[in-house]
């Protein structure tokens, strides 16, 4: 089998998932192979200090997806390239099919006769950052890619820019709050899981009881959880919005990362920052955060109570 041109890869819609994906990019670059990144625009900001040799948005609307691919590719890398699915669904499949691009993926939802590598899923109790790292080892593997793969320690490794640095640290020096020295919870989390809120309910309660302690409580949520942030924090410091990578810098930042399962838990896993992660109705052995600094309280049946939460914040600070 010849040596592919590029590798085209095909990255999840969701932000958590696309942190829990970094591995799998991780060795992908590691072939030394052009990478060309398809995925959701807001992903572009947060993979900005990775070497990618492109990086494709996507809109979800298949058509318009593979007539991105396809014209990249006929540009680009006209002949040899080879694709890689994150994601399960149908339509993700039939955007590489069509655009010219054979690739490799799980079978699921009809799609083994549209892939040219369709891989059987692992067994179900693996973490889904396993589960992509198994698919991405796997199809280098059909493709006789020669990589350094390791067994995957417990760190996603987001790499960041200088650029990030500087505006996480602009809006800190703007707030007047000093690295190190604040508690950044993240109050919200979208949707419903199986029809139940993701949201842990005291955080009002612990944000006074830390600021009555001393500590100074922020958050930065995105434009359109400001005003559920506002109702279910009131009195944490609001930071204005920040794009992905200065957002994980400020992760970093932090003495300490309060959230939900949700996007951040992630985001904050990527970063390498300490953080602890509230389960109420979600499993953390399947979504919890991907990290040896990540602390989680609760299940997938019930959430903490404010008293454990509290006590394991003051343990975690010190």
């Amino acid at each position: 089998m010849s040596t592919p041109s590029a590798i085209y890869v095909r990255l999840p819609n969701w932000i958590g998932d696309v942190c829990m994906s970094l591995p799998s990019l991780h060795a992908l670059l590691d072939t030394g192979l052009p990478i060309i990144v398809c995925a959701r625009a807001w992903a572009k900001d947060l993979l900005a200090a990775y070497p990618l040799a492109g990086f494709l948005e996507m809109t979800g609307h298949w058509r318009q997806d593979r007539a991105t691919v396809h014209g990249h590719r006929r540009k680009h890398y006209p002949r040899g390239s080879r694709g890689l699915l994150l994601p399960d669904s149908l339509s993700s499949a039939m955007v590489f099919k069509f655009a010219g691009v054979a690739s490799a993926g799980y079978r699921d939802d009809g799609r083994s006769l549209i892939l040219r590598w369709p891989i059987n899923k692992p067994r179900k109790d693996l973490h889904a950052v396993q589960s992509w790292y198994t698919l991405t080892t796997q199809a280098l593997q059909r493709w006789n890619l020669a990589t350094t793969l390791t067994d995957l320690d417990k760190e996603l490794g987001l790499e960041l820019t200088g650029q990030h640095r500087t505006d996480a640290a602009q809006a800190l020096s703007k707030a007047g709050v000093s690295a190190g020295q604040f508690i950044l919870i993240a109050p919200t989390a979208t949707g419903l899981h199986k029809g139940k809120i993701k949201v842990w309910p005291h955080f009002d309660a612990l944000t006074r009881q830390l600021q009555d302690l001393g500590h100074s409580v922020v958050m930065c949520p995105p434009p359109s959880e400001v005003d559920a942030a506002r109702q279910n924090a009131p009195t944490a410091l609001l930071l204005p919005p920040l794009k992905l990578g200065a957002f994980a810098t400020l992760t970093q930042l932090a003495a300490l990362v309060v959230c939900n399962d949700s996007g951040v838990s992630h985001v904050a896993a990527a970063a390498g920052a300490k953080q602890l992660t509230l389960f109420g109705v979600t499993e953390q052995e399947r979504t919890g955060p991907w990290s040896s600094q990540a602390h989680c309280l609760g299940s997938a049946s019930a959430w903490p109570s404010q008293e454990q939460t509290i006590q394991k914040v003051l343990a975690l600070l010190g």
